[in-house]
């Protein structure tokens, strides 16, 4: 599959872009600007020897995807769709912005969106596109770590069960990883939150954690 990165110069972009070449997709960074983007795409290029992948501004990247991933802060998140139109119409989206900001003395905190969650908010933006909520709680520093395995289970929400299953699927090709069908889109809300409560985790007790679900 070709599968795009919106926004995807930063850690999680790079991280899940590096971990989807390394399973043989083509991968497409893209960014701000052309050159961003295919600095972007260096990157996994060196981190993935042979892989398939490319960059340049956001809306050449998603054309032609299977799979646009938004990997970008909440804060872009409404004036990077704007600017894309409808280049997303019908393609599998699946978002990846868990919104929140950093407070002194209180490390990650959540932020209540106005849309009752990013993915919601991106599904209003994008009414003919397949939005799916997904990757918010995972290790980037793991992800770039090709060597290692994971270990984590990925919350994926979405209404579109077709969509979610692509999405599942992507997940479960990340050694370590499965894929969790977690419902309606609007349950992103809680997944997107969680976000903040594993940083301030890494924080205190200074390693990289993950979610797992038992029993599912």
């Amino acid at each position: 599959m070709k599968l795009a990165f919106v926004g995807g110069t930063g850690p999680e972009g790079l991280g899940l872009a590096i971990r989807f070449a390394a399973s043989g997709h083509q991968v497409c960074i893209g960014s701000r600007t052309t050159q961003r983007g295919e600095e972007g795409a260096a990157k996994v290029a060196a981190a993935v020897p042979g892989a398939s992948v490319m960059g340049g501004e956001n809306a050449a990247a998603v054309v032609g995807a299977d799979v646009v991933f938004l990997t970008f802060p909440y804060s872009g998140q409404a004036p990077t769709l704007e600017s894309l139109g409808g280049a997303l119409d019908g393609a599998v989206v699946c978002d990846v912005v868990a919104p929140l900001e950093f407070v002194r003395g209180k490390g990650a905190v959540a932020l209540e969106v106005p849309g009752n969650s990013a993915a919601e908010e991106a599904s209003t933006a994008l009414p003919n596109a397949r939005v799916v909520s997904a990757f918010q709680n995972m290790s980037a520093e793991k992800l770039m770590e090709l060597d290692k395995s994971v270990d984590a289970d990925v919350l994926v929400c979405g209404d579109d069960e077709e969509a979610k299953g692509i999405i599942i699927g992507l997940a479960n090709e990340i050694d370590g990883v499965r894929g969790v069908d977690s419902g309606a889109l609007s349950n992103s809300r809680y997944v997107e939150m969680l976000t903040s409560l594993l940083i301030n985790l890494n924080r205190v007790h200074k390693t990289q954690t993950s979610i797992r679900i038992a029993g599912a």
